[in-house]
Parts: C-alpha cells; structure tokens; sequence
C-alpha cells in the first residue's frame, strides 16, 4: 500500500500542469507576488492583486500609453546617463525600456516631461507638445519642428531661425533635451493642476517643485469592485540621470509594488515621501 501511495504522488508531482501561463500565473499571486517576469510591458508584468482588476482606459489615451510602456528583461539594472548601474537596493522592480540620453538631463521631471510628450508624438498630436521653463518662456515642438532653436543668454531666452522644417525622432530628442535642461520640477508642477486622490487616475504625478524637488508618475492603477478600493504603480527617474524605473513598495512588502489609494496624510516612495496635496494632473 505504501509503495502504491508514493507512485501515485509521483505521478502527480510529474504530470502537474505547472507549465501552463495561467497556472505559473495562478502559482505566482498564491505566493503573493505580482510580478510576471516574462511579461514585456507594464500591463503584462505586473499582476493585479486578488479581488481588484484594471480600470478601464481608451486605447488611445495617455493612460493606456503608460500602462502598456516597454519594460527591460526582469532582473535588469537601472543605467545611468553614462553607463553605470544603479543597484535596485529595494527601490525598483522594473526599468523602462526609453532612451535617456547620455547627458545628466532626464531627470524626475524631465521623465515625466519625456512620456507625456513622447505619447503625445505617437499619436500625432505634435502641436500639443509644450512645456514651460522655470523662467516662464514657453517651448513648444510646433515651433521648433519649423527650423527655429531657442536661444538662451543669462535669463533672455528667444527663438531664432536656424534651419528648414524637420521632424525626426533626432530633431525630437534634441528638443526634449533643451526642455530637460530649463525646466524642472518647480515649472511643471506649476504647469500641472491640483487633483483629489478619490480622482486618482493614470497619468497623475505627485510632484514637490523646487531644488532639488520630486516628482513621480501613476503608470497603472486597479480597483476592487466590492469597495472601490484602488491600487496604483508608480515610476520615476531620478539624480543623476537615470534610466525610469517602476517603485517598489517600501511600507507594505507583500502588496508591493502596488501601493494603496486610501493612505492617510503622506506617500512614502523609496527615496521621496509626499503629502496628499501634492498630487496633480496634466
């Protein structure tokens, strides 16, 4: 009889369908985590908790947009400007898969600056790519697709015809680049508008402006239909000029790195802590 057991355990054991999607799926928020390491983008690696699912948002919003951003393989390190990794020390589960530049511009603002104009380049929506320097000078993709640069001296800042019409993902990234150098977190939590958390959307920044100031981004967020209780992921990037990464959790290991809407007076990130009126929208 005991024989006949253990051949029927090995069996088992053996023929156990863990092999499947949904079943390492199913395995993996058994073990309380909510991370699916082979999925590519934000929406494929991370799990929503038990009981809560995805708000819903238009394929053509900025929402879906950060939901669905490219992420590296998991277990990658965040590099910076010049190269060098950025140990995790339990700051992030993911890195984003964006160029950055090779110069110490993208920052916690100028990452956030960096999605919400690149979204708004995909979807051709070019003439509505502007941001604000901390001087007040408003720079636009507009004008600079038509040959004009803008030329700084001390705190004069004017635009000055250089060249003819070009939109190329180079002229793109050179006109991210003089935006990453004069604003910050001080003009784009100016330019951004005060928002409730019980509004809490995708998209949404929590932002402290001033030097040196933070600021991080809503990338997803889910709810539970019982209660309406919502979770939400956060990204950032970060000094010196870094690669954008998805935070951890650092108050609640086993949700992370969901983090809860309902939290009381302040947001407690891995290396920022923020107060709920510091939460906008563009």
């Amino acid at each position: 009889m005991k024989i006949y057991l253990i051949l029927i355990l090995l069996i088992l054991v053996v023929h156990h369908p863990l092999s499947s999607s949904t079943d390492v799926c199913l395995l993996t928020q058994t073990q309380k985590s909510h991370v699916q390491t082979a999925g590519k983008t934000i929406f494929a690696r991370f799990i929503a908790p038990t009981g809560f699912e995805r708000v819903k948002v238009d394929e053509s919003s900025f929402a879906y947009y950060l939901r669905h951003l490219p992420l590296k393989e998991h277990g990658s390190k965040v590099n910076y400007f010049d190269g060098r990794e950025k140990i995790s020390n339990h700051v992030y589960d993911a890195v984003v898969n964006l160029p950055i530049g090779n110069k110490d511009l993208h920052q916690c603002a100028d990452a956030i600056m960096h999605v919400r104009a690149r979204y708004l380049y995909k979807q051709n929506r070019k003439d509505e790519i502007q941001f604000t320097f901390t001087n007040g000078f408003v720079a636009s993709y507009a004008n600079w697709m038509e040959g004009n640069r803008i030329i700084v001296n001390g705190n004069n800042v004017q635009w000055k015809k250089k060249t003819s019409f070009a939109d190329t993902e180079q002229i793109f990234w050179k006109y991210l680049e003089t935006v990453f150098t004069y604003a910050g977190t001080l003009s784009l939590s100016k330019e951004l508008k005060p928002k409730e958390i019980m509004n809490l959307q995708i998209g949404d920044v929590w932002i402290q402006g001033g030097s040196p100031g933070h600021a991080v981004v809503v990338v997803d967020l889910v709810q539970r239909r019982s209660d309406g209780k919502k979770l939400f992921l956060l990204a950032q990037s970060y000094m010196p000029a870094q690669e954008i990464q998805i935070l951890k959790n650092p108050t609640n290991a086993a949700l992370s790195p969901w983090y809860e809407a309902d939290f009381s007076n302040s947001l407690q990130t891995p290396d920022w802590t923020f107060k709920n009126d510091d939460l906008k929208g563009f």
